[in-house]
């Protein structure tokens, strides 16, 4: 009868064993089984060729969602209900939802293809040594016009935006980050300042700059100078590349003096629950040929070294978009600054957006 109690005894404490490793193996989402991979990114920013590849070299089956702005992204994550295994911000958003407890560290020794990054876009002030985050894109700020209206040339430095003869022909993006950056950047200060008399400053030049300005706008820039119908847009790298392709009179131009350097990023974010999956996904991404398939099918600046030289020399060696080293070593990356400096920035460009054009 003891031998019986002893055996039985036996089976519960090795089930409650097993049942303990079970939990455990499922929190840590690296063993959970799970076959599904969650990735939550930007719309139209990786290959689908790609994702389908990864699901037949590895068995994962993959469920993507998109959303359109870091804000919204951070708030349906900080939210929960879907546990994303993948995530794709910017890099001032990867410092924001690091302070707020939303990503697991990244062991980069569990991805072997990260030798293949760049290091000038490692080690980042916005995630230091890489612990939360690994580069995905990179793109720059930048002028672009058309050489209809302007002479080839004549534009290559931010204080050419305030020329007299530019008088309602400049659109500009709806970001006080980036616009505020530039007049900035225009009177050499960083594009993270947080003196309250060089904001004021950079304000007042700005509305020095407003009888030029045609509009203020985000995606309808793209359309009016893909159909000639504005000479100059200050706008994003990426953005640039698309109007580039279906316009050929177009030329986009990073002013030497510098410009805002930005990172996308992929992150594992704190509830992901197949952490496995998500680390060969980070993996199969960093591989050189599916990272040049990836560049070449969403046009952006990819940070692989090695991808990069499987680029045709049209891409690579376009400094439109792979810049010299002596304008990339002016180049300034966003840093998440505190809530009420943030609101200082927004309202400053609020003023300038009111009286502008």
């Amino acid at each position: 009868m003891k031998k019986l109690v002893l055996a039985a005894i036996t089976i519960i404490l090795v089930c409650l064993g097993l049942q303990i490793l079970a939990d455990k193996l499922n929190n840590s989402g690296v063993s959970s089984g799970s076959k599904d991979l969650i990735i939550y990114n930007w719309g139209d920013y990786i290959d689908p060729k790609l994702l389908k590849k990864f699901e037949n070299q590895t068995g994962y089956h993959v469920i993507y969602e998109t959303f359109d702005s870091n804000e919204s992204m951070y708030t349906k994550i900080k939210q929960g209900g879907t546990a994303y295994d993948i995530c794709i911000p910017s890099d001032y958003m990867v410092s924001k939802m690091k302070e707020s407890h939303l990503l697991k560290k990244i062991n980069l020794r569990n991805i072997a293809n990260i030798k293949n990054i760049d290091p000038q876009f490692m080690n980042q002030s916005f995630d230091y040594g890489n612990k939360y985050s690994i580069p995905y894109f990179w793109g720059t700020l930048g002028i672009i016009y058309n050489d209809k209206f302007v002479k080839k040339g004549e534009i290559k430095h931010w204080n050419d935006l305030w020329k007299s003869k530019f008088k309602h022909q400049i659109l500009l993006v709806d970001s006080a980050r980036d616009i505020m950056g530039l007049s900035l950047i225009s009177m050499k200060n960083s594009v993270n300042s947080q003196d309250s008399l060089k904001l004021k400053l950079a304000k007042t030049k700005l509305d020095a700059l407003g009888s030029n300005v045609k509009a203020i706008i985000a995606d309808e820039l793209k359309m009016y100078m893909i159909r000639n119908e504005a000479s100059i847009g200050v706008t994003w790298s990426g953005e640039a590349r698309t109007m580039l392709n279906e316009n050929p009179h177009l030329h986009y131009v990073v002013p030497s003096e510098g410009s805002n350097l930005w990172l996308d990023n992929i992150v594992i974010p704190k509830t992901a629950k197949n952490q496995a999956g998500a680390y060969a996904f980070i993996n199969f991404m960093l591989d050189p040929k599916n990272a040049a398939q990836n560049a070449k099918y969403i046009g952006y600046a990819t940070p692989n070294m090695l991808a990069k030289k499987l680029l045709p020399d049209s891409i690579k060696k376009d400094r439109q978009f792979y810049p010299a080293t002596s304008t990339m070593k002016h180049l300034q990356v966003f840093k998440n600054l505190r809530s009420e400096k943030i609101q200082e920035y927004n309202d400053l460009f609020l003023e300038f957006k009111m009286y502008a054009h």
